[in-house]
Formats: structure tokens, C-alpha cells, sequence
């Protein structure tokens, strides 16, 4: 059956046959509960992919059993099952202390990250300019992609596009079929031009740059074509030989590209298993140290996990493309309910894969608060 290269709401059911690399990359935004349920496990098969090449494992003992306190009488099982939990893992310490699997997941599944990428993509920024590669946050992101040179990114600097506060107008809209994270990968392919910078470049300026923050999926994919064009690398081999093999990642992942143009989604994409999720907080927790070796500019996660934008919630804030809180802690947060939160002050790093049945809504995202207020209130009683 020949793909349909766009999909309504009401056409989701048409998505099952659509499941071949050919299909369209936000068709995701629309599958049903046992379509997500079974490609999030298996993204491979649905889109073309880079793969991250692994190292010796990173080892991670076991630690003292916890259990999470839920305020309202929840408990592990009932939430996760309520939330199409996939699985939970916690490290205190760099020890397990909390593992859990759901949905059929196992240690083995490689699942999904969506915007958790987005703090991938981020920390390779930071690897970047250790390396010299990328001279400075505040050029001007034409330096790196010419190709936006003419429209409203022309005096965007590579710092606003790390802090969403380019003032170029954008609809982030999940649900919407015709809003710009829905559409970023349509239109006529230019040769030798990446599909979504086309896309991007004939965005117009709704604030001035630095003015606004507005959530933005798109910018952080011009950021991954940044560093590939910085390093002359793609981000599954720069995320390889950075982090993936020296600090010891357990299996092998995966990074979502445009199966014409080879470009890959540095907003979204990446899977992994959920041990090598915690890895990646944890590595964090290290320093950025890898092989003995530090990988990010010095002070790179101090700078990128502070608060740089304000989106109007108190106590939190955005960094560069990390989730900020006034306590000190910071989050990779991704749609359908995928998590990497680490706290520097408890040592500890929570990671959750999920299939929620809305990209994100406020119940949603509030239970997941409440289940890492769950998981903290057990390791302080």
C-alpha cells in the first residue's frame, strides 16, 4: 500500500500501513495508543537511522532498593500503568537504586527520546566548542547555515537558538496537522539544502531576536545541522566518539535522519535503552568527564543548565535546551511522557520512558511531577 503523505486526526488508523521509511517523520504526532505502543520500541523500522556505536559499559551497581511515596495514595504499579509507563530508572550515586519495565519493555528496548534529544543535541554543542569547532555561542547562525541568510535567522545568534529566543514566529502545536512541527519536513527539496532548513528559512520574524522565548522543535534540528556542519560530522558518529564509547554506553543507539537528504533530527530522535538514558545524567553528574577526559567547554553544564529564559512558571525556567528549576536540578523533557531529570544536590538522575496517549497536556505532566516528588519523598524517608 503506497503512503499518504499527510494524515489528519481522523485518519490515524491509516498510519498501521503507513509504518515503512517512507513515511512522513511527524506522522508520529498522530498514531494511535497501540501504534505508539509498538513503534516506540522499534523506530527503526519506521525511519531511516544513524547508528551511535557503543563502548564497555559504564558500570552501574546496585544500590539500596527504594520505593516511590506518593502523596495521593498512588503507588509504582498503578501509576505507570495509568500513564503507559515503559520503564523508570534511578540512580543515586551512580548506583540503581529503582528499576521497573512496562508495556513488554526490557533492558534491551531501545525507546524513543522526542525532545530529550533536543539536551542531547545541547551537550554535542558544548562538545563543539571544546573542540574548537564551533568558535562561539554568539555567532550568527548564517556562519554555520548560510542558506538562512536571507530571512528572519539572519542576525539569530547560535545562543538565541540554544535559549528558543530567536523571535522567529512558530506553532509547536501537537495536535494540529498543519502547524509548523507538523509541517517542517514538507515542501520542495532545493539540492544540496537540508528539507527543514528550506523550511525553516521562509519562517517570518514575529519578536525581535532575544526578546521572547517560544518552544521551538525545529531550532534545535538547525542546531544539529550545525554541528554537523561545524564538526564535519554526522551527530550519531560526534555523539559516538564524544560520549557513547568513552563513557561507557551499554548498547548501541539510534538517531532519526531525512532518508534523502541524510539529515538528522537534532530536535527529536534519539533511542536508547533506558540504562543508557540514566548514563547520560549520570556522565552529566561526572563533570562531562569521559575516559578520563572532559568533553564539553569548561562550564558548559553549569551554563547550560541554568535558567538563560523565563516561560511565566515560577521556579523554573529554560537553559540551553534543558528544562531548568530553581533548586538546581534540570530536565531532558520529551512528548508521550519521556524524562531525564537529574539533581545535582541529591546525586541523582531519574529516567522514564513512556507512551502517554497525548503528546502533553497539563494532568499528564503534572503526574509525572508528582511521581518524581514520589520517588525524591522515598529516598529522604
Amino acid at each position: 500500500m503506497k503512503c499518504v503523505r499527510w494524515v489528519s486526526l481522523a485518519a490515524a488508523a491509516l498510519l498501521a500501513a503507513c509504518a515503512t521509511p517512507h513515511a512522513r517523520r511527524t506522522d508520529v504526532l498522530f498514531w494511535n495508543q497501540p501504534q505508539r505502543e509498538a513503534a516506540f520500541r522499534a523506530m527503526e523500522t519506521h525511519y531511516a537511522s544513524n547508528v551511535v556505536r557503543h563502548g564497555i559499559a559504564h558500570p552501574l551497581p546496585a544500590g539500596l532498593p527504594i520505593q516511590p511515596h506518593f502523596v495521593e495514595g498512588d503507588t509504582l504499579d498503578t501509576y505507570m500503568a495509568a500513564h503507559h509507563v515503559a520503564g523508570i530508572m534511578v540512580l543515586q550515586d551512580g548506583r540503581v537504586r529503582l528499576e521497573r519495565y512496562g508495556l513488554g519493555a526490557t533492558p534491551e528496548t531501545r525507546w524513543t527520546s522526542f525532545s530529550v534529544a533536543k539536551s542531547f543535541t545541547s551537550t554535542l554543542v558544548g562538545a563543539a566548542l571544546r573542540d574548537g569547532s564551533l568558535h562561539s555561542l554568539d555567532d550568527k547562525v548564517t556562519r554555520y547555515i548560510p542558506e538562512l541568510a536571507a530571512g528572519a535567522y539572519r542576525d539569530v545568534t547560535v545562543r538565541q537558538l540554544l535559549t528558543m529566543t530567536s523571535g522567529v514566529r512558530w506553532n509547536e502545536d501537537y495536535v494540529d496537522p498543519r502547524s509548523d512541527v507538523a509541517m517542517m519536513y514538507e515542501g520542495a527539496r532545493q539540492p544540496g539544502v537540508p528539507l527543514l532548513v528550506s523550511y525553516m528559512a521562509g519562517l517570518p520574524r514575529e519578536f525581535a531576536p532575544g526578546e521572547r522565548w517560544v518552544y521551538k522543535t525545529g531550532e534545535t534540528d538547525l542546531i544539529g545541522i550545525l554541528v554537523t556542519r561545524a564538526t564535519g560530522k554526522t551527530l550519531a558518529a560526534y555523539l559516538s566518539e564524544k560520549i557513547w564509547k568513552p563513557y561507557g554506553m551499554a548498547s548501541d543507539a539510534l538517531w532519526l535522519k531525512d532518508e534523502v537528504d541524510g539529515t538528522e533530527a537534532g530536535g527529536s530522535g534519539v533511542s536508547a535503552t533506558l540504562a543508557d538514558y540514566a548514563r547520560l545524567g549520570q556522565f552529566l553528574l561526572d563533570g562531562g568527564i569521559a575516559a578520563g577526559k572532559p568533553v564539553v567547554a569548561e562550564g558548559w553544564i553549569a551554563d547550560a543548565t541554568h535558567k538563560h529564559a523565563d516561560f511565566g512558571v515560577p521556579g523554573r525556567g529554560y537553559g540551553y535546551q534543558w528544562w531548568t528549576y530553581d533548586n538546581g536540578a534540570f530536565a531532558g523533557i520529551g512528548i508521550f511522557g519521556q524524562l531525564l531529570y537529574v539533581d545535582p544536590a541529591r546525586h541523582l538522575v531519574i529516567a522514564q520512558l513512556a507512551a502517554w496517549p497525548v503528546a502533553t497536556n497539563d494532568e499528564q505532566a503534572r503526574a509525572r511531577t508528582a511521581f518524581v516528588d514520589a520517588v525524591i519523598a522515598g529516598l529522604d524517608r
